[in-house]
């Protein structure tokens, strides 16, 4: 069993992968202030609340969009599983062929969710990531990673509306029940929910104008059960996309 780290700017998302099946996963909040001592015993106790032992885990591996913890997030899990965890980055076999203007400036995050996506569903794909931002990745036909958008996230857009408009509040992400609000919540709740599900059918649209063949669309970012059951598209949500990723990409870079 791999142990498998995606550090986002805004989660932590960990778990025991092997074979394509992930054993356990858990979130937890990125802090740059934590120590790995700390972030040790988050990793551990997670482990064991889930029912595994440290001992079970063979290698590890971490992606990671905020390098200033990757040296933090090594050592915390040497410290764990007695291994040093492969970084994704420079140097790292992927097996994916990208053609954007500078493949160095493309984000560890994409890379894994598109080796993922080439795994495990058809092409032509997009590939929806709803994090602290919302990322769309569009693979043609012949598996070649064209490029893709970037959005501000679901939260991000939330909590700049509420922190600049004094009159209105945050709210839960509920799905409200017509798009037509008639209070202050429930317009916003449109807003928020069916306005982003509505910009993800709309750019599935157009990116699906510029692929050749129909796409398989897939989500996972920890908002995307919020957003993605509004939208018209067929979309399958899979949570552990990028966790399969990292395994993939483990195997290919060890023996």
């Amino acid at each position: 069993m791999i142990l498998a780290l995606d550090v986002g700017n805004t989660n932590i998302v960990f778990g025991g992968v092997e074979k394509g099946k992930s054993a356990f996963l858990s979130r937890i909040c990125t802090d740059r202030n934590k120590t790995e001592d700390e972030y040790a015993v988050i990793l551990k106790t997670l482990i064991e609340i889930n029912g595994l032992q440290t001992s079970q885990f063979m290698g590890a591996i971490i992606s990671s969009v905020v390098p200033q913890l990757n040296e933090v997030l090594k050592r915390a899990v040497r410290l764990v599983t007695d291994y040093d965890p492969l970084i994704v980055g420079p140097g790292i076999k992927t097996g994916l062929n990208i053609r954007i203007d500078n493949p160095a400036t493309l984000g560890s995050d994409l890379v894994v969710g598109a080796v993922a996506a080439l795994a495990y569903y058809q092409k032509p794909l997009i590939i929806i990531d709803m994090g602290t931002a919302t990322t769309m990745v569009a693979i043609d036909k012949n598996g070649i990673y064209r490029g893709g958008m970037i959005a501000p996230g679901v939260r991000v857009a939330m909590d700049s509306l509420t922190h600049n408009a004094a009159q209105l509040q945050g709210i839960s992400l509920n799905t409200p029940k017509n798009a037509i609000g008639t209070n202050t919540a429930d317009c916003l709740r449109s807003g928020i929910v069916l306005g982003n599900a509505a910009m993800i059918d709309g750019m599935i649209d157009r990116i699906s104008d510029e692929l050749d063949g129909i796409p398989t669309v897939v989500a996972t970012g920890g908002l995307a059960p919020k957003i993605i059951p509004n939208c018209h598209h067929a979309i399958t949500l899979d949570d552990d996309l990028l966790i399969k990723g990292l395994e993939i990409i483990y195997h290919k870079n060890t023996r």
